[in-house]
């Protein structure tokens, strides 16, 4: 039976009630509601489990068609012709293991990031563990804190809650004691506390967590164009398999055998099923390097997609500046000075370090402006906080009003000085020239008609300029260069005032115009070439933020955003791709793909190579793979057409499988690669694959029926698959080496290994018997390498041609 208060009131809308008492539950009674299961245990997966690994890799369709016919192999034919199925097994075995390593780093990464809310127990606050809380926990919050759970609202001080991602009403909320807070909202301004009233599975909360932070490889155009490319494979192969069975088994009447054999050997170069194992590898590697480098990735796919960013949008504060600030200067407006001593002047500066003292105490969550004050100007004991205005990034300003030791009562305010004075004013002058020199400038103001009301700005009296320096991030400059140098786009969107976020910018090395938000326009189209047009913009609103992103993108940019305060939410859920910082809210960690635990600004650029080794050397493998496919097809359809023995034993196909493609890929696919990511994959990859492989089928078939035409009585058939097989790897080695061009000396290397190896298949006698290759004469042989010779530089003339007719 759930323990409740004598004063507590029932709520309407939800069964718990919401205790009159602050002081939270006791041990005891947690315990309670943990022994009955109404504990917040929803596990937040932030990766595939084992089991979801495991049959991920293992259970897909091609797997289950190599499976049948190695099954088929190892009941007709010799070991050596079932190696295929063995690959098959080492590199689903690969797959597994790099994924449960990424798996593992995720993991580890999202407990470092994860978020601990404050719980009062026993009337003390204490930070949990989200998966602790308990129904009927009283959980404090403050700016940009998510509510994790849903609830009621128990206590309020001025708190404002976006439920944007809820609703989708952008404009925030204000709660009152008794109203309800949904799970998912954040907080945007203001404190309080509410009661739990839904945990675990029930909250909405945890729904939308678990789904928005699960470990995912879909929404990507390099795996949906590798899906695409699959499902023409399958179309063509179904068919192709059908006529060369009916060929192998029926027209030609050989052992049966041997023609199940042949037949499996022209089915299974069919399948690029190491395509799809390699992809996951290198999306695998890139989270377990990035994760060394105290970088989260929440969704896999956001590797690639930075890579694929055209423009960055920053927010000064914690990207470009540290969150640290210090005051540097106090300069008092209106200052009575008519004794001539400065005398005056003192007291009024004395006043004014006890009102700002005050104030800084007033915000139990300070933001760093705020903090910065607290940290020069100590509190005065004799002062008392009778209401307080938290800061909203909408407003741009706070306030407090104070019961002073001798009886006095003031309000105040502190803010934007553009937005606190009115047009004109002397102070917005020297609140400019300030700026200009990358210094941020908050106005001190009395308000003499309290804190709420339409005409507080109005009426209030400037009295001081606080004038506060940033500290610059030392790794920003070279980021921001690092961005112009790879024709990423930087623009720079703060809340603050355009002149200082100018200047912090100019500091940086950052170029070009500099806009206030307030003069934009409103109409997207307009926005959009304002956009294109500037480069820093203050004063920008968390709407305007969102607008700005919609804008960019409506001109086909590929956006990213960062940032770290709720004010960046909407646009860090709206870009294509969002970075926060680890430092920043709950709220804007929430929705970020990607997260900086390590706070650094600097560690972009490795997400943006690593997107970019991923993709471009994918798009290199991807044609190696397709290429095989091509001319597997090919040759099919031709020995169906001619009605002849298929040339290959699957033995044969898996040896040139593993020294063109399956080892050189794998040493492809992880190498450096600072190419920019382009658009259209499939038509990149199809474009080169289509022509390689139909020259590589026709030249290796034209080989192959010269040779039966040579080639007579015993032992024909293997000497006519040792010339054909002879041409088909020249042919795939000059694919390779067109593939792994620039050169390097690994690469040149590399290419040099793979032609040793197949090498010492034909010169060591035990495998040439058990790879079954075995040249006879030197006519064929030399016929071989000749119309290789050919072959290559037709290629060499369709790579060319192609590049230029199908520029990608």
């Amino acid at each position: 039976m759930t323990d409740i208060d004598a004063g507590a009131e029932l709520d309407p809308v939800h069964p718990m009630p919401v205790p009159s008492r602050a002081t939270g539950l006791t041990r005891a009674e947690v315990a309670e509601r943990v022994a009955r299961g109404e504990v917040n245990d929803v596990p937040v997966r932030s990766s595939r489990s084992v089991a979801d690994i495991v049959r991920a890799n293992v259970f897909t369709r091609f797997n289950a068609i190599i499976g049948v016919l190695w099954v088929i192999m190892l009941c007709v034919a010799p070991i050596q012709d079932s190696l295929f199925g063995f690959v098959i097994l080492a590199n689903t075995g690969i797959g597994i293991i790099q994924e449960w390593r990424a798996k593992q780093t995720l993991d580890s990464l999202a407990v470092i990031g994860e978020s601990r809310p404050t719980v009062r127990r026993d009337g003390v606050g204490v930070a949990v563990p989200t998966s602790e809380i308990v129904l009927g926990d009283l959980i404090e919050i403050g700016p940009g804190d998510k509510i994790v759970v849903d609830g009621t609202c128990a206590e309020a001080d001025g708190l404002e809650i976006d439920e944007s991602l809820l609703t989708g009403e952008a404009d925030p909320v204000v709660k009152q004691p008794g109203d309800a807070v949904m799970s998912g909202s954040f907080v945007v301004a203001g404190g309080g506390a509410f009661t739990a009233t839904k945990v675990g599975r029930e909250a909405y909360a945890a729904q939308l967590a678990e789904e928005a932070s699960r470990f995912t490889l879909v929404h990507s155009e390099l795996r949906s164009g590798i899906s695409q490319i699959l499902k023409y494979v399958q179309w063509m192969m179904i068919p192709t398999a059908i006529g060369l069975i009916i060929s192998q088994l029926v027209v030609k009447d050989n052992d049966l055998k041997d023609s199940i054999a042949r037949t499996v050997g022209g089915i299974v170069p069919m399948v690029p099923e190491g395509l799809v194992l390699l992809t996951s590898v290198a999306f695998a590697i890139g989270v377990i390097r990035l994760g060394r480098k105290q970088c989260l990735v929440q969704e896999l796919p956001a590797i690639e997609g930075l890579a694929r960013v055209d423009t960055v949008c920053l927010d000064k504060t914690g990207t470009l500046t540290e969150g640290g600030m210090d005051v540097s200067e106090l300069r008092l407006l209106g200052t009575d000075e008519a004794d001539g001593t400065g005398a005056g002047a003192s007291a009024d500066e004395a006043y004014v370090r006890k009102v700002l003292g005050a104030l800084g105490e007033s915000d139990p969550r300070p933001n760093a402006s705020l903090q910065a004050i607290i940290d020069a100007y100590p509190d005065s004991e004799d002062w008392r906080c009778t209401e307080a205005l938290p800061f909203s990034s909408a407003r741009k300003y706070s306030g407090a009003a104070f019961s002073e030791g001798n009886g006095t009562e003031n309000a105040w305010l502190l803010g934007a000085p553009d937005v606190l004075l009115p047009a004109g004013h002397p102070a917005l002058a020297d609140t400019e020239e300030l700026n200009l020199k990358g210094l941020r400038v908050l106005l001190l103001a009395r308000a003499p008609q309290g804190l709420e009301g339409a005409g507080v700005v109005d009426s209030a009296e400037p009295t001081a300029l606080v004038v506060l320096e940033q500290r610059l991030r030392p790794d920003a400059g070279d980021t921001l260069r690092y961005f112009a140098e790879q024709d990423v786009r930087a623009k720079v969107i703060s809340g603050d005032n355009a002149v200082s976020v100018g200047a912090v910018a100019a500091k940086l090395g950052l170029e070009g115009r500099t806009v206030d938000a307030r003069e934009l326009p409103e109409d997207p189209e307009e926005l959009a070439d304002a956009l294109d047009d500037g480069t820093v913009f203050g004063r920008v609103t968390p709407q305007q933020k969102r607008d700005m992103v919609g804008a960019l993108q409506s001109h086909g940019h590929t956006v990213a955003m960062t940032g770290d305060g709720v004010n960046d939410v909407l646009a860090l859920k709206d870009a294509d791709i969002g970075v926060s910082m680890g430092s920043g809210s709950e709220a804007t960690r929430a929705v970020a793909q990607i997260v900086l635990l390590n706070n650094s600004f600097a560690t972009l650029p490795s997400v943006v190579a690593e997107g970019r080794r991923v993709i471009g050397n994918i798009t290199r493998v991807a044609t190696l793979f397709l290429v095989k496919t091509v001319y597997s097809v090919l040759l099919a359809l031709l020995v169906v057409c001619f009605q002849v023995e298929y040339p290959f034993l699957p033995r044969h196909l898996t040896l040139l499988s593993t020294l063109t493609i399956g080892v050189p890929a794998f040493f492809l696919a992880l190498a450096p690669n600072k190419e920019r990511a382009r658009p259209h994959f499939v038509r990149r990859v199809m474009r080169y694959a289509i022509p390689g492989g139909a020259v590589a089928g026709v030249a290796t078939f034209v080989t192959y029926l010269i040779a039966r035409h040579y080639y007579a009585g015993t032992g024909a058939l293997s000497a006519e698959t040792s010339t054909a097989t002879l041409t088909l790897f020249l042919i795939s080695m000059w694919v390779l080496a067109i593939i792994a061009r620039p050169y390097t000396w690994w690469r040149v290397g590399l290419v040099a290994a793979m032609g040793v190896g197949f090498l010492l298949v034909l010169v060591v006698p035990w495998l040439q018997d058990f790879f079954a290759l075995r040249l006879v004469g030197a006519v064929m042989p030399w016929t071989a390498v000749g119309v290789s010779a050919i072959a290559a530089v037709a290629l060499e003339f369709l790579w060319r041609w192609v590049g230029r007719r199908f520029p990608a």
